[in-house]
């Protein structure tokens, strides 16, 4: 028990510091978004970038924060547990040589190939006139960010393997930053020389991935890292990573057929549907990326090391305990979006080009896409187990599960709810995925504290219960200042979520919750001293 409490403390200081550089990200990808929303609404330019961002983005998930992430600081973590400190640095510099070649190849293809390829994944689009060509001409100028920001995983690995988080995680700060600055002074100004200022937010974009990448380098260089430009085929620690990548990329590869499929079906409902899908995914985003990926980056070296030394029990330990970190984070942040998802959408994006109707019809996007935020982050914990192991089978027939389930339910739903069937069936699909892996690892691990895990859940649905019913009154209390002026629904929402957050915190103590014990015990610890 002693030992689960450390290891519950250990990931979530590590989880915290990462969360707080999420934080920043994620706050200045929120007045990325607010800009979009302000210059574009929700119409054709809007459509037009998230379609074509989609191509390097999903590449981007695959490479970068997928297969390549997984498999490196799998096989980094051994060498760097078992060979010697030359042999570990041989291996990175090796894998950014390749990767970079590879990638940058992969680029000029799809650079190439622009026209077919956004044509194949919003067919519809062509029925407006420039859409389907603005499109195509914003795919090729984001396209090299694939580049930058799949190098940037490379290096991020390196660094969280050294127990380096923080400077990894608000990177991404920096891409926002980069987008922000860049994408608006030349949104200003290229509309002067005859280009559409959304072309500016796409060069802005490709800035912000080349700004990600180099403010991990001083950090590298730092920890000791010395770059060999070099590149062995025939390296084992890298044929070892792609054929870890191999079947991983096959097995991510379905939830990028879902992406693909969803945008297909999106482009086909009514205009404006894809950008009210984009700006609800990127408001779920928030807490997924506050809690389901930053304790994803902690929990994931610390699997990889309890791998490398055959320590079955100790990882299935830090999966259920970082499972519990999951559940107690993101239970409540799905009653929190769904409650109040019209008032945050409201005072968030509605200024500018974006009117009221999209305020209410994003906001009942993020309603339904929050029903699977708990799944979703809950397989951001599970998926690194099975490459932790470095058996990637199952996250691939999960996948093909979620493929399948994910197309039945919108082509039951599409007709009725429209680009509403496409939110719901990601979250469906998500729970899907998220209850075959855990069967599977109960099976493949000889099976773990199930008792443990519906425990806290148990305690999570008590307090979970008692703040959405603090919220439910407040909500219905309060409800003409959340209608009131800016001022009035700010002072209000912040009332809501801080007291609901404070109420669910108490309680969770109260119950004797043992990975938020842990943490409170330590710092109580240090402010005693």
């Amino acid at each position: 028990m002693k030992k689960r409490a450390q290891q519950s403390h250990k990931i979530a200081k590590s989880a915290g510091t990462v969360s707080i550089a999420v934080m920043c990200s994620r706050v200045l990808g929120l007045i990325r978004e607010q800009i979009f929303a302000g210059m574009f609404g929700a119409g054709l330019a809007y459509d037009a970038f998230v379609i074509a961002f989609r191509v390097p983005n999903l590449l981007r998930d695959l490479f970068a924060e997928g297969a390549l992430s997984a498999a490196f600081i799998t096989v980094f973590t051994d060498y760097d547990t078992n060979r010697t400190k030359e042999e570990t640095w041989m291996l990175a510099s090796n894998v950014l040589v390749f990767f970079g070649i590879l990638l940058s190849l992969v680029s000029l293809c799809i650079i190439f190939f622009a026209d077919p390829l956004i044509n194949l994944l919003a067919a519809d689009f062509s029925k407006i006139h420039g859409k389907i060509e603005l499109t195509i001409l914003l795919s090729r100028i984001m396209t090299p960010f694939l580049v930058f920001i799949s190098l940037s995983a490379v290096v991020m690995g390196i660094l969280n393997s050294r127990g380096k988080f923080f400077v990894p995680a608000i990177a991404s700060a920096f891409f926002n930053m980069g987008s922000i600055i860049g994408g608006v002074c030349l949104a200003l100004i290229l509309p002067r020389f005859g280009q559409p200022a959304i072309v500016g937010m796409a060069i802005g974009t490709l800035l912000g991935g080349l700004l990600q990448l180099a403010v991990q380098l001083p950090t590298l260089a730092r920890i000791g890292f010395r770059f060999t430009p070099r590149l062995r085929l025939k390296d084992p620690g890298l044929k070892r990573i792609i054929t870890l990548m191999i079947p991983a990329i096959i097995g991510l590869s379905p939830t990028q057929i879902n992406i693909f499929i969803n945008a297909g079906f999106a482009s086909s409902c009514a205009e404006g549907s894809v950008s009210w899908l984009n700006y609800a995914f990127r408001l779920v985003q928030l807490p997924i990326g506050l809690f389901g990926v930053a304790l994803s980056i902690a929990a994931m070296p610390v699997l990889a090391k309890h791998a490398a030394k055959k320590d079955i029990q100790g990882m299935k330990e830090t999966m259920v305990s970082s499972l519990t970190m999951v559940f107690s984070l993101t239970i409540p942040a799905t009653l929190g979006l769904m409650l109040l998802s019209e008032p945050v959408i409201r005072i968030i994006f509605e200024r500018g080009a974006f009117t009221g109707f999209d305020t209410i019809a994003t906001a009942n996007t993020l309603t339904l896409y929050a029903v699977g935020l708990f799944a979703y982050s809950s397989n951001k914990i599970l998926v690194p187990v099975f490459y932790a192991l470095e058996d990637t089978k199952y996250p691939l027939i999960a996948s093909f599960l979620a493929v399948g389930s994910n197309i039945l339910i919108i082509n039951l739903t599409i007709d009725s709810l429209q680009h509403l069937a496409i939110a719901l069936s990601t979250s469906c699909s998500m729970i899907l995925n998220f209850i075959f892996l855990s069967i599977v690892l109960y099976w493949k691990t000889g099976g773990y504290s199930v008792s443990y895990l519906f425990k806290g859940l148990l305690k999570i649905a008590v307090a979970g219960t008692a703040m959405a019913a603090f919220l439910l009154v407040g909500r219905t209390f309060l409800t003409d200042w959340l209608s009131g002026t800016l001022l009035q629904e700010s002072c209000s929402l912040l009332f809501l979520i801080a007291s609901a957050a404070l109420l669910y915190g108490l309680l969770l103590q109260m119950l004797g919750l043992q990975e938020l014990t842990a943490v409170t015990a330590k710092i109580k610890e240090k402010f005693s001293r």
